[in-house]
């Protein structure tokens, strides 16, 4: 399995972040995707300094749209550099979060328009994150022209699912898939192609069931991939091998990344 989408270098697991990997790795995590977004240029240098010192990581660099409102021209240099370096795979996450609003909306949308053109600039996939905002999102990118993309932690439904898929977007599924109250999620996943779906645990976030309540990690991602299996009828190990597939495809990784060692428990 890939987790295309865990926060790796948050203070969460300062105690235990080689415990995590390891546990991971026992469960057939071969491959992490480290989110770099936070208010700062902190989690961007740290998942990169991860990605340097793990050839099973690799990065992402941003703003989380919360703080879209502090990025000065400063940061977008840094960011610029940053975004070249061999270990980056990705922008963001970046997008429209409309449940909070920590920035003012249009802020969020011309931050989320400038990083889709920094994703396209340097051939790097643009991480999505998009609450309560599915419509104004699919504007942002219709503005920003072709873009490769994943919608992470999707929460929408069908029809969102549609839209985004109809724009050449992936969709990435985390632990909110096996809530009760999911439903309409699980419908939009059942109906997702099979070659445009990822998995994600957003790890330390949205720990899935029977493990809600928990800190989440890389190492809970069968849980969500097991629900996911079920609801497309299909071998949990076929679909693992198909969301590997799919997570290097759309990050544009070797096709070596994410080659399980052994098989998903």
């Amino acid at each position: 399995m890939i987790d295309s989408h865990c926060h790796l270098d948050f203070k969460d697991f300062d105690a235990d972040r080689p415990a995590v990997l390891d546990r991971a790795r026992q469960a057939g995590v071969a491959g992490f995707i480290c989110i770099g977004a936070g208010g700062d240029l902190g989690p961007a240098t740290a998942c990169v300094d991860l990605a340097e010192r793990h050839a099973d990581i690799v990065a992402t660099v941003g703003i989380h749209p919360h703080d879209a409102a502090a990025l000065d021209e400063a940061m977008w240099d840094a960011l610029d550099v940053l975004a070249s370096h061999p270990r980056v795979v990705g922008v963001g996450e970046s997008g429209l979060d409309y449940h909070y609003d920590r920035s003012p909306r249009p802020c969020q949308q011309e931050v989320f328009l400038r990083f889709a053109h920094l994703a396209r600039a340097h051939d790097r996939t643009l991480v999505c994150h998009v609450r309560d905002a599915h419509a104004d999102a699919l504007e942002v990118l219709r503005r920003a022209g072709h873009v490769r993309g994943v919608i992470h932690s999707f929460t929408g439904d069908r029809d969102d699912a549609r839209r985004y898929l109809d724009r050449g977007l992936y969709l990435s599924f985390s632990g909110i898939l096996t809530f009760k109250n999911a439903d309409s999620l699980r419908d939009a996943a059942a109906f997702a192609p099979p070659e445009r779906i990822l998995v994600e645990t957003d790890a330390p976030y949205l720990a899935p069931i029977p493990m809600r309540g928990r800190r989440n990690e890389p190492a809970f991602l069968s849980h969500t991939l097991r629900v996911l299996a079920e609801l497309r009828g299909l071998p949990i190990d076929d679909l693992a091998a198909q969301t590997v597939t799919n997570t290097v495809a759309a990050f544009g990784l070797p096709r070596s990344f994410g080659e399980a060692p052994t098989p998903v428990r």
